[in-house]
């Protein structure tokens, strides 16, 4: 395969030393909400996400070696591949936890789900650039767009997984209103939704309302529903200015804080690092967001620049919605913190979106 020259000259190196900061970071939070209480060495688990980032970083040099122009004639067909994974998953999925949500392959386990996260946005970028003469979409022009969204967030929610069907739902909604909804529509759709708001309360599982329930009055139930919030709280609470110093945080060495390596990670460095630690890592994602911006601003086409917003608006949603979880301004939906939290899905999703990230930022100097 030749690479254009001209390529290489532009390769974003700004962007590949952000996610290698941040997947630093994650791998040292890693090792300490996994480490065992007795001291005998690196978890599993730990190790296991040492690869997940190895082959992550392969897959985001990959996906910068195509014009990602290509995909337009590939989102369909990418598209249906990632419902047909996920009807799969319902048929012959692994069970953990009361949910379905893994597929074995070969030696390893993925989650079909998170594929979504991109293809979905892949498939809204080609939906709109198909219509870019068009200046402004009314409600009617949305039940396309929204059909293909409802389709596989309902397949989600029946695995269980409200938490990754309602990060694909505000991320396309994010990439609608980016394409330029009119807003006489969008306040016709925010009322609609509200109004429906009892309808979905019922469809929820009663686990689900008790949580929200809790958020509301997280004393109703310190043990059950609350116990997850109260005990976040009380480890981001402990680590103060300066935090209690690595491998040394009460909540996260005790397992009192639940969830420590996927949810609740934000909430392990918090404690050990404090509030120091945790505006750093915030500040690397800040970074990371308004560099991914920079480049859906700078693309040299609709179809490019869609795609770049969506693949921010995971990582921007998944931060906002996990910091927020952690520290208790909303309920917990069980929304793991983009590259911080531990799956090897995750990684390797988000990896392949920061490629086509870095794919868009490295050809806007050759569109012709």
């Amino acid at each position: 395969m030749r690479i254009d020259r001209r390529l290489l000259m532009h390769f974003d190196w700004v962007l590949l030393l952000l996610l290698i900061f941040i997947g630093a970071v994650s791998i040292l939070n890693l090792y300490s909400a996994t480490y065992p209480m007795r001291g005998e060495g690196a978890s599993p688990i730990f190790v296991k996400q040492i690869y997940w980032y190895l082959v992550g970083f392969g897959v985001l040099l990959f996906m910068t070696t195509f014009d990602y122009h290509h995909l337009l004639r590939l989102a369909y067909p990418i598209y249906f591949f990632s419902l047909a994974l996920l009807i799969l998953v319902l048929a012959i999925g692994d069970v953990r936890s009361g949910s379905q949500r893994w597929l074995h392959l070969g030696g390893f386990t993925f989650q079909p789900s998170e594929l979504v996260k991109i293809t979905i946005v892949i498939l809204l970028a080609k939906f709109y650039e198909d219509r870019s003469q068009i200046n402004e979409f009314r409600l009617r022009d949305l039940w396309q767009p929204m059909a293909f969204v409802a389709a596989p967030c309902l397949l989600i929610i029946k695995e269980p997984d409200l938490g990754t069907a309602l990060t694909i739902l505000i991320v396309s909604s994010s990439v609608i209103l980016f394409a330029k909804l009119r807003w006489r529509s969008l306040l016709i759709l925010v009322i609609g939704c509200l109004s429906v708001a009892p309808f979905l309360w019922s469809m929820l599982k009663e686990y689900q309302q008790r949580r929200i329930l809790t958020f509301l009055n997280p004393e109703m139930d310190p043990l059950g529903a609350g116990y997850h919030i109260n005990q976040s709280k009380i480890a981001i609470g402990s680590g103060m200015a300066w935090g209690k110093g690595f491998l040394k945080g009460t909540q996260t060495r005790l397992h009192f804080l639940p969830e420590q390596h996927t949810d609740f990670a934000f909430s392990v460095l918090a404690e050990e690092w404090g509030f120091l630690g945790a505006m750093v890592l915030l500040i690397l994602y800040v970074c990371l967001i308004f560099w991914g911006l920079n480049i859906a601003k700078n693309s040299k086409d609709k179809f490019g620049a869609l795609i770049a917003l969506g693949v921010v608006a995971i990582v921007f949603w998944q931060l906002a919605i996990n910091v927020s979880m952690a520290t208790g301004l909303i309920p917990v939906v069980g929304i793991p913190l983009t590259l911080l939290s531990y799956g090897g899905s995750s990684v390797i999703s988000i990896m392949a979106g920061m490629g086509l990230l870095m794919n868009i930022s490295m050809r806007r100097f050759m569109f012709q």
